[in-house]
């Protein structure tokens, strides 16, 4: 087996690997399921906190 037939193999591996994760994460993105969980999370930043100004004083 030489150098670039394991290159080959390798790069076909990782782009397989990649390629699985992407779209696990796509399919995890768009469940029905999480829809609920992605509303809740996208509204934090907008969220009014009682002592979101005081952001670690002691006062």
């Amino acid at each position: 087996m030489t150098y670039e037939t394991v290159t080959v193999y390798s790069q076909i591996a990782s782009l397989l690997l990649f390629a699985g994760l992407f779209g696990g994460a796509v399919v995890y993105a768009l469940w029905p399921g999480n829809s609920e969980q992605f509303r809740q999370a996208a509204r934090v930043p907008l969220r009014k906190d009682d002592d979101a100004g005081n952001m670690g004083s002691t006062e």
